[in-house]
């Protein structure tokens, strides 16, 4: 009697035993390398998506690097993303990561500045990041950059490339971000050729590359050689109509120039250059910073040259006069660096610059 009371009481110690390490192997298994981290980040995109091969991918590379480095897992506890489809989804979005419990949310681009605004006032224990707009509450960094001075380095490059001397511009939508963009590239050309003539249209859309086609071939039928767009995956169509066209006519001159990252990827025998605004960069240093405790809430956080928030692509293999180009932008970009050449953010300063 005695020897079967003590077999179940150590029976019933052995199942206790295997449950107590089911249970503790299965929270490791969920979190991964989530938990030891105790920081979660997350973003949540604009309408261009995730995928959009600009902005929104190069915010998501950046969250992913951040992640890597941190041994951390995609998903809830470590990083992971929101899609939007439309301005509706914004504040859905940022309110579900900040329920969910991320430590860290960005908002990625000036559309969703109001939604941000909105988010951050409600869940004030949750710490929000807005890329390229403001937002002045105390737990919102706001992350902006000087586009206008790899912008101006692309103008450069296409001043110095087109054979026409016509050239274009292609724009998402009129705002203060995309008049840094055109005011800086305005000014390349004009410190580069001062002769070419540029073309400048907006699309009225970011998601849009059916338009960004339509006006690339008014373009370039109106004799463009070379065109910069800044108006994210609408910007896709121009890089279709321009190899269209090099596949009908390979020895005519087309070339495009890419926006936000090194867009070399969507045609290697058009793509120019790319003005390259390294949001990766601020995404993973932001994260890095909250991580380790320095949130820099309230603050505007601006990045240009000097910082190595913006820069310029390496310019096409194929161009023909590429040594000269380079040098012409390395010397452009020390002058820039060293603060003796401001480049205009706006279309009103664009007005009175000039090169000395």
């Amino acid at each position: 009697m005695i020897k079967k009371k003590m077999a179940m009481v150590i029976t019933l110690l052995l199942a206790l035993g295997t449950i107590l390490g089911a249970c503790g192997k299965g929270n490791n298994n969920t979190t991964g390398g989530n938990k030891k981290n105790g920081f979660s980040v997350g973003m949540v995109t604009d309408i261009g998506g995730v995928d959009d091969k600009s902005f929104n991918q190069s915010s998501w590379e950046g969250l992913q690097a951040f992640g890597k480095a941190n041994n951390m897992d995609k998903g809830k506890g470590g990083y992971d993303y929101l899609q939007s489809t439309s301005d509706a989804d914004y504040v859905t979005n940022l309110t579900t990561l900040a329920r969910q419990g991320f430590n860290l949310v960005f908002g990625i681009g000036f559309l969703m500045q109001n939604a941000v605004d909105e988010v951050a006032k409600q869940q004030n224990d949750t710490k929000f990041a807005i890329i390229d707009s403001e937002v002045k509450e105390p737990n919102v960094v706001s992350i902006l950059f000087k586009e206008q001075e790899a912008a101006f380095l692309a103008g450069v490059v296409a001043a110095l490339t087109t054979k026409s001397n016509h050239i274009g511009f292609i724009g998402g939508m009129e705002n203060a971000v995309i008049e840094r963009f055109q005011s800086g590239f305005l000014a390349g050309v004009k410190a580069a050729k001062p002769s070419v003539k540029v073309d400048v249209q907006y699309a009225g859309a970011f998601d849009k590359p059916e338009a960004g086609q339509a006006i690339a071939s008014k373009m370039y039928s109106s004799g463009a050689d070379v065109i910069f767009h800044a108006a994210g995956g609408t910007g896709n169509g121009l890089f279709k109509e321009a190899t269209d066209l090099k596949k009908k006519d390979p020895n005519r001159e087309v070339w495009a120039i890419g926006v936000d990252r090194d867009q070399s990827d969507m045609g290697p025998d058009v793509v120019l250059t790319s003005a390259i605004k390294r949001v990766d960069v601020a995404v993973k240093d932001t994260s890095q910073k909250t991580k380790d405790g320095n949130f820099p809430g309230g603050k505007n956080i601006l990045y240009g040259l000097k910082e190595n928030g913006v820069s310029l692509a390496p310019i096409n293999a194929k161009a023909a006069n590429k040594a000269a180009i380079e040098n012409a932008v390395k010397d452009w970009t020390s002058k820039i660096k060293s603060g003796s050449l401001k480049v205009p953010g706006t279309l009103a300063e664009f007005k009175t610059f000039s090169v000395k």
